[in-house]
């Protein structure tokens, strides 16, 4: 076996756990590669998709997060191109993305991939580091619309690409997320926070406190050992995230009119029991849920705390707890796990209610709504002796293809050595 076959072996084991399956993709990848941009040399990159255990709709706030890095990842081939031109070629795209970086103010925002990724590319700049012209293949089995960062990991992977060919590694993990919100915020509009991008940069099971939001703490542990002897699987309930903005906004500007009556910006700057002080005030002025939603922030933050020391004692049970807790609150007191407006459709709260029942039955697992809510994915952590059963007892909810089994990785979004 050539030495460089052995060594991208090597390196796929250390990131997947085998190396046959990923080997064989990536090098599918370069021979794309090679056939479109008729050159040999290439370098490979990852950048996995991640998952939400607790922390619900708590970033905006300030709040904190325990979000951990998963198998599903972005990849792909590239290499520079001596040129200011940048092609990237990307499976499920029939024309490849060329954006000239000397013209990207050319490129409207809210178009699309091509927007995204001039935003990307300016954000680079604004923050101080260089970037020029690459060519690039990618490939991803991310699912979209599935609540694991499909577009974060995306931007994640092409930050992986710009500093390894063009900074030396001096960016961080911290960088890469500035650099997708400006992106997302600038040229995507959407108003997202720095969650998605860090979790799938640092990679592993990662603790987030976003007090400062610019600044945001973060701290890492391997996976490896938490829900041992559990099977993670992710139940896509039939309905998408498609004209939700106006729920989705509504979340965090709930909670900052709560953070209003109390004298602050944010529900980080103040304590829970001055919200309790001021119930009367924020029923009067903002109303009921804004309080209920306000509530779940503080408790949520304290579930990240107590989380952080069951991972610390490798208390399995006490951390799957906490993210049912964390997935009740969700339902009860943020009410994202359906829309007002549409009671007649409620496909999340339907899978989620008959998880339930499944776990009552084993006796062991829990479940939560997984990402935005509203609509589309519910997460279920169950025991692997059980899974094969819940897969049967859903599929008559939901397709047998609508659930997908996830595993978590230590790995964020790297430059493959």
């Amino acid at each position: 076996m050539p030495e460089n076959m052995e060594k991208l072996k090597n390196s796929l084991h250390k990131i997947y756990g085998e190396s046959e399956k990923s080997y064989a993709r990536y090098t599918a990848l370069a021979q794309k590669y090679r056939e479109y941009f008729q050159k040999e040399g290439t370098e490979y990159f990852t950048s996995p998709g991640r998952m939400e255990l607790i922390g619900n709709h708590t970033d905006h706030n300030g709040g904190k997060v325990l979000a951990a890095s998963i198998q599903m990842d972005t990849i792909a081939a590239a290499w520079p191109n001596q040129s200011e031109k940048v092609t990237i070629v990307s499976e499920g795209y029939d024309k490849p993305f060329v954006l000239d970086l000397e013209d990207l103010g050319s490129i409207s925002v809210n178009n699309g991939t091509l927007a995204l990724l001039a935003g990307l590319f300016r954000g680079c700049r604004s923050f101080g580091f260089r970037i020029h012209g690459f060519n690039a293949c990618i490939s991803t089995n991310v699912l979209s619309a599935a609540g694991v960062s499909s577009s974060a990991s995306f931007e994640m992977l092409l930050c992986a690409v710009i500093n390894y060919f063009f900074n030396d590694n001096r960016m961080t993990s911290i960088d890469y997320a500035k650099i997708g919100r400006y992106a997302e915020n600038h040229f995507w509009n959407k108003q997202s926070g720095l969650m998605d991008q860090l979790a799938c940069a640092a990679g592993g099971m990662i603790f987030l406190d976003f007090s400062n939001s610019d600044f945001p703490c973060v701290e890492k542990t391997d996976p490896a050992l938490m829900l041992e002897g559990y099977d993670i699987l992710l139940v896509n309930t039939g309905k998408g995230h498609g004209d939700l903005s106006a729920e989705y906004s509504d979340v965090p500007l709930e909670m900052k009119n709560a953070a209003k009556q109390m004298g602050k910006n944010l529900l980080c700057e103040a304590k829970l029991p001055l919200l309790l002080d001021k119930l009367p005030e924020i029923r009067a002025h903002c109303g009921d849920r804004s309080f209920l939603r306000s509530l779940h922030f503080y408790e949520e933050n304290e579930r990240v705390q107590t989380a952080k020391e069951a991972i610390r004692n490798g208390n399995t049970e006490e951390l799957l707890a906490l993210i049912g807790d964390s997935g009740n609150s969700s339902w009860k007191y943020l009410q994202n796990c359906y829309t007002p407006s549409d009671t007649r459709e409620e496909s999340v709260c339907t899978a989620l209610a008959l998880t339930e029942l499944f776990i009552k039955k084993t006796g062991r697992g829990t479940c939560r709504v997984h990402g935005g809510g509203f609509a589309g994915v519910i997460l279920s952590i169950l025991p692997a002796e059980a899974t094969e059963e819940y897969i049967r007892y859903m599929s008559r909810f939901t397709e047998k293809e609508n659930i997908f089994r996830i595993s978590l990785r230590n790995t964020g979004a790297v430059h493959v050595e």
